[in-house]
């Protein structure tokens, strides 16, 4: 659905579509507000990556490009990216970068993780393709895993372990979210399945472009999907690491994940119509597990 009115509000809007909710109620107030001043981040940045802001210019305008340039994406990033730089000098333009500031003087945040979810938004814009696993990993490097390493930034619960658990548990839900989105992201020219596992699959881009799967593009969002489900089992103890609502919050992360994977799986890893989306039950559920400590 395009944005209309106020960006900000029409960009935190989409929160209600992840998997799992970013900033959900039973989190205190002040986590809550953070956490979605950096949701609010993360979703602007997708949003010019996959040239999906609002009709009208008024992002490009708040960011200070002209109309003649509003349909350059690299060009807004390039613009986003300075403006993000004035969030820990000056003033920022942008109403969700504005709203950013306190949340980075408050939390002592660094550019590190919010310069890399720019860099990744740049790199779609250049990559369209993933030879091999080893490559997709790097993206998510930047894609994702800042993500977490926000969370615990913000929640003050950051460790050298922690983020390497966290880092397991983002770059899992990024994988989860490209077999969701496959047709999705191949009507932008994007593939996010390593050319490396299409090969050994028999699996030709034109395979993708199909209402339905075939068997061998089954077997391998199969192979993919698995490959996230141990991730997310490597990342799982950074749940067991924390406590309180904290703990609530980082199950339902890792929980949304596996309920998405469970979802494909129920589709026959026929993820070509649509994406498989998870049942709120189905989630409730693995919450339940995970927090009993038995998967």
């Amino acid at each position: 659905m395009p944005r209309t009115g106020d960006p900000a509000r029409g960009t935190l809007d989409k929160a209600a579509d992840e998997n799992f909710p970013v900033a959900p109620f039973f989190l205190p107030r002040a986590w809550r507000d953070d956490l979605m001043a950096v949701y609010g981040y993360a979703r602007l940045v997708d949003d010019i990556g996959d040239g999906d802001l609002a009709p009208g210019g008024a992002d490009a305008r708040l960011l200070g490009v002209s109309p003649e340039e509003a349909g350059d994406r690299l060009r807004l990033l390039d613009a986003f990216e300075a403006d993000l730089h004035r969030v820990f000098d000056s003033t920022p333009r942008h109403p969700i970068l504005r709203s950013l500031q306190p949340v980075v003087r408050r939390r002592s945040l660094t550019p590190e993780p919010f310069l890399g979810l720019i860099a990744a938004n740049r790199q779609d814009q250049l990559v369209k393709r993933y030879e091999t696993y080893g490559d997709l990993l790097a993206y998510c490097e930047l894609s994702a895993n800042p993500v977490g390493r926000l969370v615990l930034s913000v929640t003050g619960t950051s460790t050298p372990e922690r983020i390497r658990h966290s880092d397991s548990i983002c770059t899992a839900l990024q994988i989860v979210e490209h077999l969701q989105d496959v047709a999705e992201d191949l009507g932008r020219d994007r593939i996010y399945l390593p050319a490396e596992d299409m090969k050994r699959f028999q699996v030709q881009e034109a395979d993708l472009a199909t209402k339905t799967a075939s068997a061998p593009v089954r077997a391998l969002v199969a192979y993919e999907a698995q490959r996230a489900r141990d991730l997310l089992n490597e990342g799982a103890p950074l749940v067991g690491s924390v406590h309180g609502r904290l703990r609530l919050l980082l199950a339902g992360f890792v929980a949304g994940g596996r309920a998405a994977i469970h979802a494909i799986a129920a589709a026959e890893y026929d993820v070509l119509p649509g994406p498989p989306k998870p049942g709120k039950i189905q989630l409730l559920r693995e919450v339940g597990v995970i927090l009993r400590g038995e998967g």
